[in-house]
C-alpha cells in the first residue's frame, strides 16, 4: 500500500487514491447482497408459480440465504485471517456468480432451496471480507471510520434501492433476472480485485478446527431457526427447543475455544474495552430496529391505507437520514469522541421512538416523521460501532471480529422481527378482543384477531371490526415504540458510561481509550 507513517512504517500513512479506489471495488458485493435480500420477495410469487414451491418451501427459498449467512459469519471471518481475506473475498465471488446463474435457471423447488443456500455460504465469506480489508487498506483511525461509514452507507442504499431495482426488473423480465444481477457485478470484483485489494493473513495461520466450525454453526442456526418460527407462527414447543439446542452448543463451542491454542474465535477480544459495550448496542440497536421496521411497514399499507410502492417511496426519506447519521458520525466523533457521539445518537433515537409511540391511527405522518428520526439516530452509533471494534483488535484479528459484529446485528434483527412481532401480536389481540362485538362469527372474529391484514379480509362482511383493528395495531406499534425509547436511553447511558472519551496526551484528540493502533507484525502482506 501506498501509505507512509511517522516511522517510515508503510502501514500508518494517509491512504491514497489506490486505497479509496479499491474501497469503491468493495462496495460492489456490499450493494449487491443489500439489493439481493430485497429482490428476491418481491421475485417470490412468479417462481412459486413457475416451480409449484408449496408454503414449506417457499419459507426455506426465502430463509435458507440467511441461515447460511447468520451461521457462517465468524466462521468465515476467521477463514480469511488465515487464508488471506483477498482469497477468500475472491473465491466466495466466483462462488456467488456461478449460484446465481443455478439460481436464475433453476427447474425445481429443491433446486433453488440448494442453490439459495450456496448463495449464502458465498455471502457470508464477503461481508466480513470486505469488512476486514478495510481495516487493512485504511490504518488512519478517522479515515477507517469514514471508510466503515461509506461500506454501510451502501449497504443501506442497497437495502433501499432492491425494491425499486427489482420491480423494474420483473416488469420486463422473467423471475431468473433478479438473481442474474449479481453475475456482473462479482465478475467485475474478480477483475479489478487482484489489482487494487491488499492481500493480508497470519503467517502462523494454524488450521480451521472443524469442531468448532460445527459448533458455531449449532449455536446460531437453531437459535435463528427459532426465533423465525416465533415470528411467523407463534408461540410452539419448537421455539424453546431450538433455542435450548443453540445455546448448549454455544457454550460447547465457548468451551472448546477457551482449550485451544488456536481457537476459531479468540475469546479475549472481548477483553477489550469497546467489544463489549459495542455488541451489545449492535444486539440491542438490531432488536429494536428489526421489530420496529416490520410494524412501521405495516402500519403505512394497513393503517395509513398505502400502496406497498407508495410505502416504499415514502420509507426512502428515513434511508436517507440513516446514511447522513452514519456518515456525519465520524466527522463528529473526531471532534467530540465516539462515545458521546454513540450516545447521542441513541438518545435521537430515542425522541423518535417517543413521536411513533404518540402517533395515532390517523396519525402517517408523525409516524413516518419520528422512524426518519429513529433512523437518523440509529445511524449515529452503527457505523462507529462496528469501526471501533475492528479497531480495538489486532490487525490479523481483524476478520474475526468483522464476523463478530455483522452476526451480531443478525442476530439482533432477526431477535427483534420474532419478539417484538409477536410482543406486538400479543397486544393487537388484546385490545381488538376487547372491541370485538357481540354476535359475529366465529371464523370471522378469529381471522381479524389473527392480524391487521386478517381483519381488512373480513371487512366487507364486518365493517365495523375496521376501525378498532387499527387502533388495536396502532397501539401495538406504541408500546413498541414506548419499549424502543426506554431501550435506546438505557443503551445511550451505558455507552456514554463505558466508552468515556480520553484525550491522547499530546495532541488532543479524543479516544475511546482502546489503546494505540497494533502494527500486524504477526501479519504477513502482499500486492
Amino acid at each position: 500500500m501506498t501509505e507512509t507513517g511517522p516511522s517510515g512504517s508503510p502501514e500508518f500513512g494517509a491512504a491514497g487514491r489506490r486505497e479509496w479506489l479499491a474501497l469503491a471495488v468493495l462496495a460492489l458485493p456490499t450493494v449487491l447482497l443489500a439489493v439481493d435480500m430485497s429482490v428476491l420477495f418481491l421475485a417470490l410469487p412468479q417462481l412459486s408459480v413457475d416451480l409449484g414451491a408449496d408454503a414449506v418451501a417457499q419459507l426455506w427459498i426465502t430463509d435458507v440465504y440467511g441461515f447460511m449467512v447468520a451461521g457462517l459469519l465468524v466462521t468465515m471471518g476467521a477463514v480469511g485471517d488465515r487464508v488471506g481475506r483477498r482469497r477468500l473475498l475472491l473465491v466466495g465471488a466466483a462462488a456467488f456468480a456461478a449460484a446465481s446463474v443455478l439460481a436464475a435457471f433453476s427447474t425445481s423447488s429443491a433446486m433453488l432451496i440448494a442453490t439459495r443456500a450456496v448463495l449464502g455460504v458465498a455471502g457470508a465469506t464477503l461481508m466480513p471480507s470486505t469488512l476486514a480489508l478495510i481495516s487493512d487498506l485504511f490504518t488512519q483511525p478517522r479515515q477507517r471510520a469514514t471508510a466503515i461509514a461509506v461500506w454501510m452507507s451502501c449497504f443501506l442504499a442497497g437495502n433501499a434501492a432492491g425494491p425499486l431495482v427489482g420491480g423494474a426488473l420483473l416488469e420486463f423480465f422473467w423471475w431468473g433476472s433478479a438473481f442474474l444481477l449479481g453475475v456482473p457485478v462479482m465478475l467485475l470484483l474478480l477483475v479489478t480485485g487482484p489489482l487494487l485489494l491488499p492481500e493480508r493473513r497470519r503467517p502462523d495461520p494454524g488450521r480451521v478446527d472443524l469442531p468448532s466450525v460445527l459448533l458455531s454453526l449449532a449455536a446460531v442456526l437453531p437459535i435463528v431457526y427459532g426465533l423465525k418460527h416465533l415470528a411467523r407462527h407463534g408461540w410452539h414447543p419448537v421455539v424453546p427447543l431450538a433455542t435450548a439446542v443453540g445455546v448448549a452448543a454455544g457454550v460447547a463451542f465457548v468451551r472448546r475455544q477457551r482449550a485451544l491454542a488456536d481457537p476459531l474465535l479468540d475469546l479475549s477480544l472481548f477483553a477489550r474495552r469497546a467489544v463489549r459495550p459495542v455488541l451489545v448496542v449492535l444486539v440491542a440497536g438490531g432488536v429494536l430496529l428489526g421489530g420496529s421496521t416490520l410494524l412501521v411497514t405495516q402500519y403505512l399499507q394497513l393503517v395509513g391505507q398505502l400502496s406497498p410502492l407508495r410505502a416504499g417511496l415514502w420509507l426512502l426519506p428515513s434511508t436517507l437520514a440513516m446514511i447522513v447519521g452514519t456518515m456525519l458520525a465520524p466527522v463528529l466523533a473526531a471532534r467530540f469522541g465516539a462515545g458521546p457521539v454513540m450516545a447521542s445518537g441513541l438518545l435521537v433515537a430515542a425522541g423518535g421512538f417517543a413521536v411513533l409511540a404518540g402517533a395515532g391511527a390517523g396519525g402517517t405522518g408523525a409516524v413516518l416523521a419520528g422512524w426518519t428520526v429513529v433512523a437518523f439516530g440509529n445511524g449515529l452509533p452503527a457505523g462507529l460501532g462496528v469501526d471501533l471494534v475492528v479497531g480495538a483488535v489486532p490487525p490479523q484479528r481483524a476478520g474475526a471480529a468483522s464476523g463478530l459484529c455483522e452476526t451480531s446485528t443478525e442476530f439482533g434483527l432477526a431477535t427483534g422481527i420474532a419478539v417484538l412481532g409477536s410482543a406486538a401480536t400479543a397486544v393487537y389481540r388484546g385490545r381488538l378482543g376487547q372491541a370485538v362485538p357481540d354476535g359475529i362469527p366465529a371464523a370471522d372474529a378469529a381471522t381479524a384477531l389473527d392480524g391487521l391484514s386478517g381483519a381488512l379480509r373480513v371487512a366487507h362482511r364486518l365493517p365495523e371490526v375496521l376501525a378498532p383493528a387499527r387502533e388495536a395495531y396502532t397501539a401495538a406499534l406504541a408500546v413498541v415504540a414506548v419499549a424502543g425509547a426506554v431501550v435506546s436511553v438505557a443503551l445511550a447511558v451505558l455507552t456514554a458510561l463505558a466508552l468515556r472519551p480520553a484525550r491522547s496526551p499530546g495532541t488532543g484528540t479524543a479516544s475511546v481509550g482502546t489503546g494505540p493502533p497494533v502494527p500486524p507484525a504477526n501479519a504477513q502482506s502482499e500486492r
